[in-house]
């Protein structure tokens, strides 16, 4: 069965945007409704108090203190209060729809309406007749409602609602977006760095079709054949790293020094074609087998050198290539691929390893990027910038498990 690829990654995402986006309102919702309550139970607490304060003035049968306290303490409360007789016929009100002043009989009806109302979302406070053996113990009624600030608090946990909920929408609708653009940066960069793998050995055999369109004889033909047939291995080796991609790829110990100069010798014999004048270094130490993917490995160490043969601009340079064991004596080799080129700004060092990211006009800044997946989620290493310096020079380095 052919693996397939698949995001794990940007599913995870959305499902823990969701996951947030539901906590989030819960929580909001039962932190609203604990304010609420707490809100509602002053409310009460101060409806109470007027009742009381009435019921003192009625007992003092003080007229001035019970006006006093009509419009200078209910009428100024915060929250929407009917005082109606013990009939449950209104009286005196505020803080509703219907002016105090206004006893007509259309605004009499609204009243009653907003009392049924209030009623049932209330239990109305009784004004307790300060003389009980006089008749019913019952002078009045106080119904009250919600503050303003109570009513815009009910409306928060919708409010809340809908900004969590557009969050959602507006992270799926962005994660999709990025994930399109991802997958579309993906499968044209693949298909660019598929041409660019093929390029080389392509064009390799171009160049030596023409030296035997040049020289058909038998000395020439010998010494063109077998790089011919090094090319074509070389192109049945790009098939190879492209089907490795996305399923798991074995590991075998084996000694990395020979895949190194391996890869190496096949620049060397291609430079000439490159018009510059580039020297290749090597320095090996004597270490350990590591485990290793050759294809994929090699398919890091090309990207490297190519990358190192862009950024020397001038004819004349210098590229080398280091192996040995990590100075943190942790048992690890490191392979270093320096050059005396251009050197990487200090800004961009944390963008060469994104995909998409290129300072060639014709790259499509995939190469780097798969060559730290190759060694770091196949090879379990790490790849990364051990030193640049602009105009001096950049050294790339590998650290492998040395067992």
């Amino acid at each position: 069965m052919t693996p397939r690829l698949v995001n794990k990654g940007s599913g995870r995402y959305k499902t823990i945007i969701f996951i947030i986006g539901i906590t989030l309102i819960f929580l909001l919702l039962i932190y609203t409704q604990s304010i609420v309550q707490k809100l509602r139970e002053q409310s009460r607490a101060s409806v109470e108090f007027y009742a009381n304060l009435y019921s003192r003035a009625v007992a003092e049968e003080n007229v001035e203190y019970l006006n006093f306290i009509l419009e200078q303490i209910v009428h100024k409360a915060s929250l929407p209060l009917i005082l109606t007789d013990r009939q449950k016929n209104p009286i005196d009100w505020k803080g509703i729809d219907v002016p105090p002043q206004d006893h007509s009989d259309e605004s009499m009806k609204r009243v009653n309406h907003i009392i049924n109302k209030l009623g049932k979302e209330f239990e109305p406070i009784a004004v307790m007749n300060p003389f009980p053996d006089s008749g019913d113990p019952i002078l009045n009624y106080l119904y009250y409602g919600d503050s303003n600030l109570i009513t815009q608090l009910l409306w928060l946990p919708y409010i809340e609602v809908l900004v969590v909920g557009l969050f959602i929408l507006i992270s799926y609708i962005g994660f999709q977006g990025m994930s399109k653009s991802e997958q579309q940066l993906l499968w044209v960069g693949m298909s660019k760095e598929t041409a660019h793998q093929l390029g080389t050995p392509l064009s390799s055999m171009m160049g030596w079709l023409e030296l035997l369109r040049e020289d058909l004889s038998e000395k020439n033909i010998q010494a063109i054949l077998p790089e011919m047939q090094n090319d074509i291995q070389r192109l049945y080796k790009v098939t190879s790293r492209f089907s490795q991609i996305g399923s798991r790829t074995e590991l075998k110990k084996q000694n990395i020094i020979p895949v190194i100069s391996g890869v190496i010798n096949y620049f060397k014999k291609r430079l000439p074609q490159m018009d510059k004048q580039v020297r290749l270094l090597e320095s090996y130490e004597d270490i350990a087998d590591v485990r290793l993917n050759k294809d994929l490995f090699e398919w890091v160490l090309e990207n490297l050198l190519k990358n190192a043969l862009d950024s020397i601009e001038k004819n004349i340079g210098t590229i080398g290539v280091t192996v040995g064991l990590s100075e943190d004596h942790s048992k690890r080799v490191f392979i270093d691929v320096w050059d005396n080129g251009k050197g990487i700004a200090m800004k961009e060092r944390r963008l060469v390893f994104k995909p998409g990211y290129s300072t060639k006009k014709r790259g499509w800044g995939l190469g780097l990027n798969l060559s730290k997946r190759i060694i770091e989620d196949y090879h379990f290493g790490k790849l990364y910038i051990k030193d640049s310096k602009v105009g001096e020079g950049t050294c790339m380095r590998i650290l492998l498990k040395n067992i």
